[in-house]
């Protein structure tokens, strides 16, 4: 074989890689499956609660397995767990896997603990703590921190002991309120009508392991260990199934409802809002953000002035969140046009598009779901600062 002629079978072997190289790496592979983070809470040498001697680290383990095997005969769905087996991982380890993931969700499972014989299954969002016992709570999960190492530096900025420590941390989730509300009034209604079990609602509270992820994110209390026949209940391989399916069914019908763009109506998150705001035993924290007021109604579109459209209110379709600084060129966004980015912590927003009504921006959302971003949402911005649906529709 000539030299030529060997030169050119080489150059046919080798180019394909070259070609792979060279190609732009701040662009995100196209994401073909609905991402959901499975997070057992404690693990290893952390065992949670002990009620009546149940372990809740393989309790939560056991239902996030059962969950993950329903999930997993979706082929539209993509399982990733914090923990498959009795380990321990870091609180800021379970975001992290979250938000590398590129997660569309992130449901983190325990098992609670009282004093009373307290009994029922609930679901936290992050947010203020609202009372007392939401704080206690949340105190109790977050004190696996002082297992890590180096917790002092990687948790300076927060204190457990105190509600108000939790208010500039849950500015970085506020986006995501809606959305992990709308997925906890799923889990609660399966949890109350399909299992029978006693409704302890959606409610907020300071969770660190929330506080870590980028997506909308919730914590499920799935009943007491110390109350001798729900502890029991959970201990048992037919609890953990019909808990895990529970868990598994509600993540379903919240990625179908957000693939064909429908959210849980504004009346239903202000409902849960206001009840976590006016709960029992109140010890409000103060906090500088307004209290919401029920959305008006957009004006028809026949009538030429409508109240989206006003001082200086814009809608957009954010597509994604991603560390890297990725070119707003159409061929990154699959086909899309008209896109904007800003920073945010340590990542970026990428929006598309730019409407003066609601009506425009879920035209947009839909030609966004054309184009494969199904997990898509409507964001909105006053004056160039971002707002809430509800204020911009106001």
């Amino acid at each position: 074989m000539n030299k030529s002629l060997l030169t050119f079978f080489v150059f046919l072997f080798i180019a394909p890689a070259l070609i792979s190289f060279t190609k732009n790496d701040t662009e995100d592979p196209p994401k073909d499956k609905f991402v959901v983070v499975l997070d057992a809470g404690h693990g290893g040498h952390d065992p949670g609660n002990l009620g009546n001697g149940y372990l809740e680290k393989s309790i939560a383990l056991a239902i996030v397995l059962e969950a993950g095997k329903e999930l997993e005969k979706n082929p539209d769905i993509k399982v990733v767990y914090t923990r498959k087996d009795d380990s321990f991982v870091d609180l800021f380890r379970r975001g992290e896997i979250a938000n590398q993931a590129n997660a569309d969700l992130f449901v983190s499972v325990h098992c609670d603990s009282h004093s009373s014989d307290a009994h029922g299954a609930g679901t936290f969002v992050l947010g203020l703590h609202a009372n007392r016992q939401n704080f206690e709570v949340a105190k109790k999960e977050n004190s696996v921190i002082y297992l890590e190492d180096d917790y002092e530096q990687r948790y300076a900025e927060y204190d457990i002991n105190s509600p108000e420590s939790i208010i500039g941390l849950t500015i970085m989730q506020e986006e995501f309120l809606d959305q992990s509300i709308q997925l906890g009034k799923n889990l609660q209604d399966n949890f109350t009508k399909k299992l029978s079990r006693k409704d302890r609602k959606v409610k907020q509270a300071g969770f660190i392991v929330l506080h870590q992820t980028f997506m909308p994110s919730v914590l499920v209390e799935t009943g007491f260990l110390t109350n001798k026949n729900e502890g029991s209940y959970l201990n048992s391989k037919k609890g953990q199934q019909q808990m895990g399916k529970a868990i598994a069914d509600a993540i379903i019908a919240y990625k179908n409802d957000v693939s064909k763009g429908i959210e849980t109506s504004d009346s239903v998150v202000e409902e849960t809002k206001t009840n976590v705001e006016t709960a029992s035993n109140t010890t409000k924290v103060d906090t500088p953000e307004k209290k919401q007021q029920p959305v008006e109604k957009v004006a028809d579109k026949t009538n030429p002035v409508s109240t989206s459209s006003n001082k200086g209110v814009v809608f957009k379709v954010q597509l994604l969140a991603s560390a890297k600084n990725i070119s707003l060129k159409a061929e990154n966004f699959k086909g899309l046009k008209e896109l904007s980015k800003e920073p945010f912590k340590n990542l970026y927003r990428y929006m598309y598009g730019n409407a003066s009504t609601m009506d425009g921006a879920k035209r947009l959302k839909a030609q966004a779901d054309a184009k494969g971003y199904t997990s898509s949402y409507i964001v909105a911005y006053k004056n160039g600062k971002r707002v809430s649906i509800s204020e911009a529709l106001k």
